[in-house]
């Protein structure tokens, strides 16, 4: 009875989960949609691991060779950014979506039981705010990321973390999407005001 409750619960927060801007007043315009029908192309760079676009899904695999998890990269740089996208684990593994100017600057790490904002000044990484999660395993869950300024801010299952750092406000270069083992992504739209 406790776990129907529990599931009743997260159902109904879900239903009522926020869809707008986190940290940006208005929406900035769309700067790419990929549909995920055809091979990527110029802005887009795949440094590491398999993605492969397949009818509107984007199937993305490690190679364990190369040591690396698999990295998606859009090479326009984005002073105010908007991510968002749907991604899909058959194994609980970490998803990130980030942004660099010459090194990594920030991102949003999703793994099996937490969220996290981190900003990159310093080796490791330096966790700025975190929240937990729920573990979801083969679900689509929806993400969307926004940096604006120093701060950036995170909304997934309806649970909204931010952050404000300098390190932040550090001109960006890209974006990127990358995660570990392999993982699936639609729905993909990166909106901005370019720097």
């Amino acid at each position: 009875m406790q776990r129907l409750l529990t599931a009743l619960t997260a159902a109904l927060l879900c239903s009522a989960c926020s869809t707008g801007p986190l940290l940006v007043q208005e929406e900035p315009p769309v700067i790419v949609a990929p549909g995920f029908k055809s091979a990527f192309v110029e802005p887009w760079k795949i440094p590491h691991g398999e993605w492969k676009p397949d009818d509107g899904v984007l199937r993305m695999t490690e190679i364990p060779a190369r040591k690396h998890v698999p990295v998606l990269q859009h090479w326009v740089g984005l002073k105010t950014a908007v991510i968002e996208l749907e991604y899909r684990q058959d194994v609980p593994a970490i998803f990130y979506i980030g942004c660099d100017a010459e090194k990594h600057v920030g991102r949003v790490v999703i793994s099996p039981g937490s969220v996290h904002i981190a900003e990159d000044s310093v080796k490791p990484s330096h966790i700025l705010a975190r929240l937990p999660l729920q573990p979801v395993k083969g679900q689509w869950r929806h993400v969307r990321v926004e940096w604006t300024g120093d701060r950036m801010a995170v909304r997934i299952d309806g649970q909204e973390l931010s952050a404000q750092h300098p390190f932040l406000a550090t001109p960006k270069t890209r974006s990127w999407i990358a995660g570990a083992k392999s993982a699936e992504v639609r729905n993909l739209v990166i909106k901005g005001v370019q720097q």
